[in-house]
């Protein structure tokens, strides 16, 4: 690695007796391969999700799936023997020896250490999952003390990752060729390569086990199906003498990604690391800000379906995109225009952000970019009114960061193609209302704006009508649409002119005189002015062509202060309405009924320290407001920031673990209120 290059940033935990269990199982570690897999689990090894596994790669046709669930670790020390991981089984007993054992964690960069004391001897343990490919590698150092046998029994699984959990037992299709142990489930299945690398022999024991049923108790707590059953078709066991080295490598590619020293892996992904924050903008290569950079990678992926690709190629170009969030979320368009600021501009990442603007621009149809692409799928779902709206605010972010003639000129007829659709009307009745020139939307049994949670065929939140951030996009989308037309010598007065009405009309339907602030919808089903006091009016003061009248900015704020704002976010609804809920747990209902009804979201922090930077430019004020997100980098998530949070105290992390626009607007707010 370059000895000039900054240091990786570094999250540690130390424990003298051991890891609290209680508390480690809401510790969640990821790793991603830039490919749309990953791997997850808790600090102290115990699965409590669906989601987690040691291998869960992106597969063709088959969307991501879980292929390695664990991997049952134990040390034979002095003739006793020590497990290395936790587990909860269906029948209410509790195995806490991954805890107990646990004497360090850190994040080295992105990837995850732990140290364990097993009797008389130490050792450390590491995770890679190899950028770009489909391969884990994990590693075991001996640190001091008398040599140590490990008993390593994997359990691989077969299914999606978000897919029903397994109720039988899936035996799969053994090959030993060599070093190499193949596993295929079913004749036409994926085959899994694995190998252990050690001084000594290490042979693969082909001794069959059944799981007791496992317990995952965030499924339960969520509603789902919580116990499975597993199926290990044998274990390796290997010596590990002082000083020395142990590894395992996982993969669903050719053998020859085995065919290589763990110990270089891990140096190449680290040296990768460091490159990264080389790129980044020089106050980004320290401290918070390059702990973001890095955990902004984790989102930015080679898109899964393989026509993107060849696309691509086809015109000398890269095809990117971003997942919204781990570890359930697919890439989603909205979150990704709102994510690229940050995930990309912020980390000096322009050839990528400008790879992600021509895909999803690749996508457009009827006016619209897609909502999402679903799993495993190659079509992307365009249900969605202001994804396509924030497309223009990310285009221009990127061209004042870049000034990249080429992507505007190649843009251009798309973007004004897009105006047009809305102008004329498009999919789901977004289109502009004659008679104001305000932007409508809405389609019974749609959930068409950011705010979409549905369930059974209930959307909790439809905002059907003029919504207010909608026609602030729609204006700040017109007015950078003007100049761009007048850089590339285009017709610009229609764009102008249009903004002028729009900016007219929204001032005089959303201006609430009596509470000081934004209707959040006018003109809606069955109430002419929605005043539920909501973060949506924030984006008419923050976005750059404000459409809110500037004497107005400081009232909103004060509003948006006094009943939205927590340490972690922005809260979607103000205490105190009839539908507000301060906890977001239970079922899907219970959670859906909550989701955008008080919940706080993180990623509404950025908009929010632009508009008061706006009204009162104290930048160190403004950084204050980021102190909590700070702190949340070693909750929940480690290193990562959360989707959403409860609305009350203690601000409880909710939803995905790790959410790229959380991560990307913090990130984009810490950058832009650096003070030295």
């Amino acid at each position: 690695m370059n000895p000039s290059a900054p240091d990786l940033p570094r999250l540690a935990f130390d424990w003298k007796d051991g890891a609290d269990f209680g508390i480690g199982v809401h510790h969640e570690w990821l790793m991603t391969n830039g490919r749309g897999g990953y791997a997850s689990g808790t600090l102290v090894g115990c699965n409590t999700r669906r989601y987690h596994g040691l291998f869960i790669p992106t597969l063709e046709k088959l969307g991501r799936t879980v292929l390695m669930a664990r991997l049952d670790e134990a040390a034979i020390v002095d003739g006793q023997r020590y497990r290395l991981t936790s587990e909860e089984h269906a029948d209410g007993t509790m195995v806490e020896d991954g805890a107990r054992h646990l004497r360090h964690f850190h994040l080295e960069g992105l990837v995850p250490v732990w140290e364990y004391a097993v009797g008389r001897t130490r050792l450390r343990r590491r995770f890679v999952m190899v950028h770009g490919e489909d391969t884990v590698f994990i590693t075991w150092e001996h640190l001091s003390g008398p040599e140590a046998t490990l008993h390593l029994r994997p359990f691989p699984v077969l299914r999606p990752h978000d897919g029903p959990l397994l109720e039988k037992v899936e035996e799969a299709i053994i090959t030993l060729r060599g070093p190499l142990v193949t596993l295929r489930n079913g004749e036409d299945g994926p085959s899994m390569r694995m190998r252990l690398y050690s001084d000594g022999p290490t042979p693969f024991v082909s001794l069959e086990e059944t799981s007791r049923p496992q317990h995952l108790r965030m499924e339960k707590a969520r509603g789902y199906d919580f116990t499975e059953v597993q199926h290990s078709p044998g274990y390796f066991t290997a010596t590990l003498k002082p000083g020395g080295t142990l590894g395992f490598g996982l993969t669903t590619q050719s053998a020859g990604h085995l065919e290589r020293d763990p110990a270089v892996v891990f140096e190449r992904e680290l040296a990768r690391q460091q490159r990264l924050l080389e790129r980044a903008p020089e106050p980004a290569r320290s401290g918070v800000q390059a702990r973001l950079v890095l955990a902004a990678d984790q989102f930015i992926i080679d898109p899964p379906r393989p026509a993107d690709a060849a696309w691509a190629r086809s015109m000398g170009l890269d095809a990117r995109s971003v997942i919204a969030g781990y570890p359930w979320f697919t890439d989603w368009g909205r979150d990704t225009m709102i994510s690229l600021d940050g995930l990309t501009l912020a980390t000096g990442r322009y050839r990528e952000a400008a790879a992600i603007l021509r895909t999803f621009e690749h996508y457009v149809r009827d006016g619209l970019i897609p909502n999402y692409f679903p799993d495993g799928e190659n079509e992307g779902v365009y249900h969605t009114a202001d994804a396509t709206l924030w497309f223009f605010h990310a285009v221009d972010r990127y061209l004042e960061e870049t000034g990249d003639e080429t992507l505007l000129r190649d843009l251009y007829p798309t973007l004004s193609d897009i105006v047009a659709h809305h102008q004329k009307g498009t999919r789901f009745n977004i289109g502009v209302d004659p008679a104001d020139g305000l932007l409508r939307q809405g389609q019974e049994g749609y959930q068409l704006t950011w705010m979409d949670a549905k369930v059974e065929g209930w959307v909790v939140t439809p905002r059907r009508g003029k919504a207010v951030e909608l026609n602030a996009l729609w204006f700040n989308a017109l007015k950078l649409m003007a100049g761009w037309a007048e850089r590339l010598d285009q017709e610009s007065a229609p764009y102008r002119a249009a903004a002028e009405r729009v900016h007219g009309s929204f001032n005089q339907r959303f201006w609430n005189e009596a509470g000081g602030c934004l209707y959040d919808v006018v003109d809606g089903e069955g109430v002419r002015e929605d005043a539920h006091v909501r973060p949506n009016q924030v984006f008419a003061i923050s976005l750059k062509h404000p459409v809110l009248k500037r004497e107005h900015w400081a009232q909103v704020l004060d509003v948006v202060r006094r009943e939205l704002v927590t340490p972690v976010g922005l809260r979607s609804l103000a205490p105190g309405s009839r539908d507000y809920k301060p906890k977001y747990d239970g079922d899907l209902r219970a959670r859906d009924a909550a989701y955008h009804q008080g919940t706080v979201w993180g990623w509404l922090i950025g908009h929010y320290v632009d508009a008061t930077l706006k009204v009162t430019p104290d930048l160190k004020a403004a950084r204050a407001l980021l102190a909590g997100m700070e702190d949340h980098l070693s909750h929940g998530g480690i290193g990562q920031i959360s989707e959403i949070f409860d609305a009350t105290e203690p601000y409880r992390p909710r939803g995905c673990f790790a959410q790229a626009w959380s991560v990307a607007e913090a990130l984009r707010v810490f950058s832009k209120t650096n003070i030295g």
